[in-house]
């Protein structure tokens, strides 16, 4: 009998934490706006630490995000929730007001729906993030350890287990037009996608996209080399994906093959399972509860995800992942996608819409002044054209034998049958989970605002003072409560730190005195106990809400003025 590889992982870390009465360490290496551009998946570029990852562990090869573009698909990673069920669909919610045609707001989520890493550190792990979040909406202190550019697995206390978020931003859209260090790769020697013109700036971008991932690999294996160093390297579980597809023109914010499909490198201790592929499509809704189930955690009822690894794993494969396009900067539209292992289905409710949007941030590329005249012009192809025209309502592709998806088959009498059974999945996944799409932005940021022009604010914390400790208590309903102890005889500590730079210089900045501060502790529940002359401050808040800030000092509950 041949068994999957997740049987033997679920048993290898069951064999691990029973053993060493431990929970392994997880690492995620996260890189922005890449489809799979890497030599692990067989294109011509120089990325020697990503692929020895892929040598060394699993290499997957149909993981998909849930949008195209970042807010929206790091919302549905960092929550294991579709974005388009909890309200955070919109590209995006906390921003530049020059690029979003409503005021900035942090999505109020449900109530019952937590950042996963605060699962983890109830668990015992110690979270850190270096160090963008962009979920949509401000993250309560509960959910890391440490967050910023210096945050690190390094800080951990010896006896705790990690998990740790590292996010290298060189490969973000904005470095191609930001960036002027020499280019890596030659533009004569460069593929020109048929979507594109063949022009010289063209194939600059696609050289400066290329040299960007090779930079972004360089940093990688400086992030391994820290784990080597520390002796961690054979005992850590780690991913390494994009946080959603390609940053070019026409294939970022798209939900096609090439704005959702992302590389995904999973590496196991003593690279077990060195050098294998795996076909099962993957979601990244699905990252949430995977590293849940992997660390020993319980996986909440909640979750829309379904974890594929660890003992938890699902049982059966998904058959379909799903993907949703709406607000782009000041720009509505909304579509809907379902993808099996051959074909893809786009719903678009707003079909008198072209596919081409007219973005401010996008035109800083320097191709897309090519695009535009040639299309001003007349000078574009059919293919190349087929950005700037309006929609149908529904789109079939076969993206195996139409990787750029330019073959609508929805109206062929021969691909009936295969629209209509996406057809009806797109239409259960949409009453299964519901769909925020569907009214107006500013009626939904209405509602979550309970009406008002204002967001609610968290209820202050109550502190009882018990005779075996204090004890934390918050009305508002999802609201979760952190709380620091502040000596009077505490000194603040600096460390030398090593920082990360995610994109406009290149790799670590060693050496940067940095004040560390101490976590923010998750209350479970425990009873408090202070010593004399201490002080304690509880931050409450509920994902969307204000936060409440309480402080205890001599006995007495401070409310500070807001």
């Amino acid at each position: 009998m041949k068994f999957p590889v997740t049987f033997f992982i679920s048993i290898w870390i069951s064999s691990l934490i029973g053993q060493n009465n431990s929970k392994p360490n997880i690492l995620w290496i996260t890189c922005e706006d890449i489809s799979p551009y890497l030599g692990a998946y067989g294109y011509d570029i120089q990325t020697p630490n990503i692929d020895r990852l892929a040598k060394e562990g699993v290499r997957y090869k149909k993981a998909y995000t849930t949008a195209g573009v970042c807010a929206p698909s790091r919302s549905a990673m960092i929550t294991g929730m579709y974005q388009t069920s909890i309200g955070t669909q919109h590209m995006r919610t906390i921003g530049d007001p020059r690029f979003q045609p409503v005021p900035s707001y942090s999505a109020v989520i449900p109530d019952y729906v937590k950042c996963f890493p605060e699962y983890l550190r109830k668990a015992g792990y110690f979270c850190t993030n270096n160090e963008k979040q962009d979920y949509q909406f401000i993250a309560p202190v509960t959910v890391w350890d440490e967050n910023g550019p210096a945050a690190s697995f390094r800080h951990r206390p010896d006896h705790k287990p990690f998990f740790s978020v590292f996010n290298f931003g060189i490969t973000h859209e904005s470095q191609l037009f930001s960036r002027t260090d020499s280019l890596l790769i030659d533009p004569e020697h460069v593929t020109v996608p048929p979507i594109y013109p063949d022009t010289k700036t063209v194939r600059h971008d696609i050289a400066r996209l290329l040299t960007n991932i090779e930079n972004m690999d360089r940093q990688v294996g400086e992030l391994l080399n820290m784990l080597v160093q520390d002796g961690l390297y054979d005992h850590t579980i780690i991913f390494f994906f994009s946080d959603h597809g390609g940053a070019l023109p026409w294939m970022k914010r798209e939900i096609l093959e090439r704005g959702t499909h992302i590389p995904f490198i999973i590496r196991y201790p003593h690279a077990e399972h060195a050098g294998e592929t795996n076909n099962d499509l993957v979601s990244a809704v699905d990252f949430a509860p995977s590293a849940l189930s992997l660390a020993g955690v319980s996986i909440p009822k909640h979750m829309q995800g379904q974890s594929f690894l660890g003992s938890q794993k699902s049982v059966k494969p998904r058959k379909y992942v799903f993907a949703a396009r709406d607000r782009m900067d000041t720009e509505y539209d909304r579509v809907r996608m379902v993808r099996d292992q051959e074909y893809r289905y786009i719903f678009n409710y707003m079909p008198d819409k072209p596919n081409y949007q007219n973005i401010e941030y996008r035109l800083g590329i320097p191709m897309m002044k090519d695009i535009l005249f040639m299309r001003d012009h007349q000078k574009l192809d059919s293919n190349q054209m087929h950005w700037f025209r309006t929609k149908p309502v529904e789109e079939l592709y076969n993206v195996d034998q139409d990787p750029y998806e330019l073959n609508n088959l929805a109206s062929n009498p021969r691909y009936q049958s295969k629209l209509n059974e996406l057809r009806t999945v797109f239409k259960q996944w949409t009453l299964q989970y519901g769909d925020l799409g569907s009214m107006t932005e500013k009626a939904m940021i209405r509602k979550m605002w309970n009406g008002t022009d204002a967001p609610p604010i968290t209820a202050d914390a109550m502190i009882d003072h018990l005779s075996n400790g204090l004890k934390l208590t918050c009305t508002t309903k999802g609201a979760s409560i952190g709380y620091r102890i502040k000596s009077t005889y505490e000194k603040p500590v600096t460390q030398t730190v090593q920082s990360w730079d995610m994109g406009f210089a290149f790799g670590r900045k060693n050496g940067i005195n940095q004040t560390i501060s101490p976590s923010w502790n998750v209350y479970q529940g425990e009873n408090i106990q202070l010593n004399k002359g201490d002080t304690l401050i509880v931050k409450s808040m509920r994902i969307g809400y204000t936060e409440s800030i309480v402080k205890y000092i001599d006995g007495k509950t401070i409310i500070p003025e807001r």
